[in-house]
């Protein structure tokens, strides 16, 4: 496909993957296929937070692309076996999301987004011709990173009122389940230390579902805050004649103290 002076289409876009993917294109576009891709779409969509989470719109376009990329591949290659299409896979969006906003498409109404969420779980689950599921939760990834996994089980439940009804009571369960795990650790049982530190992470889980939260964003933020100091203390060392090898805990520590002081 030649370089174009007008801007490219989506439509265009279909078609250079289904080239890399055809007779004559790319050898390593034509050996992937669905489970292979894995990595990269969990990868892309993690650079797509970051971008966000940056606010740095230049990536954020360039990391969507990165994304949909991913996305237009797997579609070619369902394509190919004759399973669907990118175009099935656009129906069946519109038809979902359509269908699950009766208040703007059917009847409009003002609605809270809280409503619209319980709506969104209760239209689903009546939905024609959708698979039986045992449980609202079925609809959760098995693959999805444990922290998010806790989140949406608790954020699906909380919506049939499986929940407390503010966080005090959250607290409260989090107060248990540590003392729980400090019993745990005088025993040392491994299994069981596993079990109760479990419990924990669910509660503390809990309690920014009350708060809404975002459980990894927050844990992000602490972990780019650690990265910080740390790297302060790397830095920092070499003035008071240590390296990074030789210094104790009480070498690093007033540093420390120091980072959070002067860059947070």
């Amino acid at each position: 496909m030649p370089i174009k002076t007008r801007k490219y289409t989506f439509d265009d876009f279909v078609r250079v993957i289904a080239r890399l993917r055809g007779p004559g294109g790319c050898p390593w576009d034509r050996k992937q296929n669905h489970k292979s891709l894995t990595p990269y779409i969990l990868e892309e969509t993690y650079e797509v937070l970051d971008a966000i989470d940056r606010r740095n719109s230049a990536e954020l376009q360039k990391e969507l692309g990165d994304l949909l990329l991913q996305i237009v591949l797997h579609a070619q290659i369902a394509s190919e076996r004759r399973r669907f299409d990118i175009k099935d896979v656009i129906h069946g969006i519109c038809e979902k999301i359509i269908g699950r906003h009766p208040h703007v498409f059917k009847k409009q109404q003002r609605i809270s987004a809280g409503k619209v969420l319980d709506n969104w779980e209760r239209i689903k689950i009546n939905e024609k011709g959708r698979k039986k599921k045992e449980s609202v939760l079925d609809g959760i990834p098995r693959a999805l990173p444990a922290l998010m996994k806790a989140y949406r089980l608790q954020e699906k439940t909380a919506r049939f009122g499986f929940d407390w009804a503010d966080p005090l009571p959250v607290l409260d369960k989090i107060d248990e389940e540590t003392n729980e795990l400090r019993r745990s650790l005088k025993r040392g049982r491994k299994p069981e230390l596993e079990d109760e530190l479990g419990d924990v992470f669910f509660a503390l889980v809990n309690l920014a579902h009350h708060l809404k939260i975002d459980p990894e964003r927050a844990l992000e933020r602490t972990n780019r805050k650690f990265t910080r100091r740390f790297n302060y203390i790397e830095k920092n060392l070499p003035k008071h004649g240590k390296t990074l090898a030789e210094a104790t805990l009480a070498d690093m520590d007033p540093l420390w103290d120091e980072a959070k002081e002067k860059i947070g």
